[in-house]
């Protein structure tokens, strides 16, 4: 099994702006105001992992954690794309990855995904989509968090959220998102309510190319020879629900906010 043993580390601040390579951080340090570990505020959540296949539902559950509990929302995609954008070392050299079609090695995932959650609004928790993605991750985050004080009374919170691949297509084939606010809709389970536009700003919805049946395909694939392991790891060593992601949407959401009150429950 592969460990990821050092990090190279530049502050988030850092990869928002361009700036001098000579001027970055040799080794992540704690944070200012961070508790020591196992010292989280007291009413920290701790941050959750959020599970599942493609198309599952975890963006939708996601959004609805952040607005019950105010916790910042963090997507790997979307730290990727601002490291990009800014041009920085970090995200210049993901940018190579990325325009070759190759996978981003885990120190350079670790490194960004370190600074996003070193800023003060993660110190009551987090909700992480799209990471961790492999068992060296989910084993670098761990110690990570651990590290920095930041697992709070509940440890590592998993949310799994479980579909049968029929169930999939379905939505998968039926999803559409708005370019101009990023909301994201789907023709069988949330429509908007003018067909083909966005209820917030009225843009034409587009779809998105993995979307695409056959690319469909390969991504489950893949899901299944990656992350399976990854689920039977974190079933082991976290606060771990599986739920199911097929009911509708409101009582899956019910199920995901039971879930996290008994992690917490089972804290007190």
């Amino acid at each position: 099994m592969a460990t990821i043993t050092a990090v190279r580390f530049r502050p988030f601040a850092l990869l928002a702006r361009r700036e001098d390579p000579s001027a970055e951080s040799a080794q992540p340090r704690r944070r200012p105001d961070a508790a020591a570990p196992g010292g989280a505020p007291a009413d920290s959540l701790g941050p959750i992992v959020m599970l599942g296949v493609p198309g599952a539902g975890k963006g939708t559950q996601a959004r609805r954690i952040v607005e019950r509990f105010g916790l910042p929302q963090i997507s790997t995609g979307d730290i990727f794309r601002a490291a990009v954008a800014a041009g920085t070392p970090a995200g210049r050299e993901l940018a190579g990855y990325m325009e070759k079609g190759e996978l981003v090695p885990d120190e350079l995932v670790c490194e960004i995904v370190a600074a996003r959650l070193l800023l003060p609004d993660c110190r009551r928790g987090c909700i992480l989509d799209g990471f961790p993605r492999t068992v060296a991750q989910a084993e670098w985050l761990r110690g990570f968090l651990d590290e920095n004080g930041m697992l709070g009374p509940c440890g590592l919170i998993v949310i799994y959220l479980t579909v049968g691949y029929n169930e999939l297509y379905r939505r998968l084939a039926g999803r559409r998102f708005c370019p101009s606010c990023g909301r994201i809709y789907n023709d069988a389970t949330q429509p908007p309510r003018v067909a083909g536009r966005c209820d917030v700003d009225g843009t034409e919805l587009q779809q998105r190319r993995d979307d695409d049946p056959q690319v469909v395909r390969e991504r489950l694939i893949a899901y299944e020879e990656q992350t399976l392991p990854l689920i039977e790891y974190l079933r082991r060593c976290s606060c771990f629900h599986q739920i199911l992601g097929t009911d509708p949407i409101d009582r899956v959401t019910a199920n995901v906010f039971g879930a996290l009150a008994a992690c917490r429950g089972a804290a007190e």
